[in-house]
């Protein structure tokens, strides 16, 4: 027979028999390594989701945030406009009283013949 060719010759097999204990150690540490990668892909995974979702929460949070303030913005904007007309109405019917520099920095006193409404919130 040539050398090689004995069938009961097991060099030549992938995994060691169960006898050798070099090989059972290594078949061990094999699998171990690669439960472990597993948890630790797992793992992963596990936080890139959580992150995901915290980042959808905060996301979510701070377009209502912006609606909200783009609201306040609006209202204010619609105050100021009020405002200007209700003074640029008074400044026409005021025009008797003059406001020298004097006054301003000794507080004279201020008229009060105009009645404002309030604007609605």
């Amino acid at each position: 027979m040539a050398q090689g060719s004995d069938s009961n010759d097991t060099s030549y097999t992938k995994s060691p028999s169960p006898g050798n204990k070099q090989g059972s150690t290594d078949d061990m540490r094999k699998v171990l390594r690669r439960e472990k990668n597993r948890i630790a892909a797992q793992k992963s995974r596990m936080r890139q989701t959580q992150k995901a979702d915290s980042l959808h929460l905060e996301s979510e949070s701070l377009e209502k945030e912006n609606a909200a303030l783009r609201k306040e913005v609006k209202k204010l904007t619609e105050e100021a406009k009020y405002l200007s007309t209700v003074l640029s109405n008074h400044e026409a019917v005021c025009t008797g009283v003059s406001h020298t520099p004097s006054d301003l920095l000794y507080g004279a006193p201020f008229h009060q013949h105009i009645n404002v409404p309030h604007y609605p919130l």
